[in-house]
Formats: C-alpha cells, structure tokens, sequence
C-alpha cells in the first residue's frame, strides 16, 4: 500500500533576505499544511514582516524558494502570486476614507476580472458584483454599514473591511499581518471570532503580539529570534519551550 503525503499550502526553503548586508531572514524552513492556521510570532526586529512580504512577493529572496501547492513561486511579483491563491492583509489599514464598504469590496472584486485595471466605473458594470459584495459584507458583519463612509467607521470595523477585501480575492491562502493590532478587548474577541470563521476551508497564516490571540486560533507557531527559526509547535508546546520563554513569552508564559 503506498501513502499519499499531502503537498503543504506554503513552503519555504532556505529563505534568506539580506539588505546591504544585514541578515533580516535566515534560512527559514516553513511549511504550512493546507487548511490550517498558522501563527508567526516573535519581537519586533525578528523578521515577521520580511517573511510575509517575501512569502507576498513584495520582496525578493536573495536565496531559497518559496512554493505555493507545490509550485515554486520565488521572485513573482505580488500580482502574479495572488493569482496563484495568497492574499494578505498589511498591519496599517489603507482604504479609500470617502468610498464606502460595498464600494470597497466591489473594486476588489473587479480586480479579479478584465476590468481589474480600469479606473472607470459604469453603475452597470458594477451592479454585477452587488450580490457577492453583499455577501463578503455580510460574513464580515458589515451588511448595516455597507453605505457609510470608510472614513467614519470605527478601527475595528475598518480591519474587518480589509478581511473582506482579501476574501473578495477568493484566496486559498490568507496571510494576515497583526490583525488585532490597535484593537480594544471587544474588538479583538471580534477579530478572533471573525478569523475563526473565514478561516473554514482555506489556509490562514498570522502575525501577532498578543498571546491570547495566538493560543485562541493557531494550529501551529513558529517563534522567530533575529530572523531564524527559534521553535515550532503547537501553541502548548511553544509556551512551554524554555528557548521561547527565555527569548519572548517571560511572565506572558503564564497567561
């Protein structure tokens, strides 16, 4: 009888970054499982935002692979991987503040069709996305707000926006950079919930500070220290990893 090993949503390979000699990312070897949800952590200045823009094509390795289902994906431009299934989130919120949030998502949905690069818009042709805006609107919790100014809503709502432009890109793969950064304690159970709920179906990969977070939604998390991988596990084990307490988690371990 043979076995099937079932090919990692994301892989990365001796992924290496370096700017005018500084190492920023070290030879990381990373592999997520397709469906799960994987949580990157570690202090400012060990690598997180260099791995997601490397993973994202925002930056280009100075060596290793990346793969994306098995393809190697290194050195594509941003465009090109998200049409291969990943889709990202950035830490600061960037929307249009007098577009409101069907707007919002209605572009988004255009940039997937041949229209993507047209900065004109006929009401016709984006009466065809009212319905599937409608529903990335709705599974964010934002159907009563689809009219208001983004400019107006409060900073979780405009994060839960952003979660509903990256699903409006149909991704397989969701990386999400600090999604409760900013958020007051509700806005974070918000976040956490909503997370859990998008997540169904696709892979999920995050960075944030804060451990609840952390243990609340992934499966498994890799602690970074100066652009390395310092320890992997589950959240438990990571926790009670003694490189990890002593490096990061201190009094936090506890939590």
């Amino acid at each position: 009888m043979t076995s099937t090993t079932k090919v990692p949503a994301l892989r990365t390979r001796g992924l290496t970054k370096s700017f005018r000699g500084f190492q920023a990312v070290t030879e990381v070897d990373l592999e997520v499982a397709e469906g799960g949800v994987h949580a990157l952590v570690g202090p400012n200045g060990a690598g997180k935002t260099t791995l997601f823009n490397l993973l994202t094509g925002f930056l280009t390795p100075t060596a290793g692979a990346i793969e994306v289902f098995g393809e190697d994906v290194t050195g594509l431009q941003p465009e090109q991987i998200t049409h291969k299934g990943v889709a990202r989130s950035f830490q600061i919120t960037s929307l249009f503040e007098n577009l409101n949030p069907r707007e919002h998502v209605e572009l988004a949905l255009q940039s997937r069709t041949t229209q993507g690069r047209t900065f004109w818009r006929s009401d016709r042709l984006m009466r065809r996305f009212a319905d599937r805006s409608a529903e990335l609107l709705a599974e964010v919790g934002l159907s009563e707000l689809a009219e208001k100014p983004s400019g107006l809503l409060a900073y979780g709502q405009k994060r839960a926006l952003e979660m509903a432009l990256v699903l409006a890109l149909d991704p397989r793969v969701m990386l999400l950079d600090e999604p409760t950064a900013g958020m007051g304690i509700e806005d974070v159970h918000r976040t956490i919930e909503l997370v859990k709920k998008i997540s169904a179906g696709r892979t999920v990969v995050f960075v944030d500070h804060n451990m609840h977070v952390v243990g609340s939604l992934a499966d498994r998390v890799t602690v970074l220290q100066q652009g390395k991988v310092l320890a992997e596990g589950t959240y438990d084990e990571v926790r009670a990893d003694e490189r990890v307490i002593t490096a990061y988690l201190g009094e936090a371990s506890n939590a």
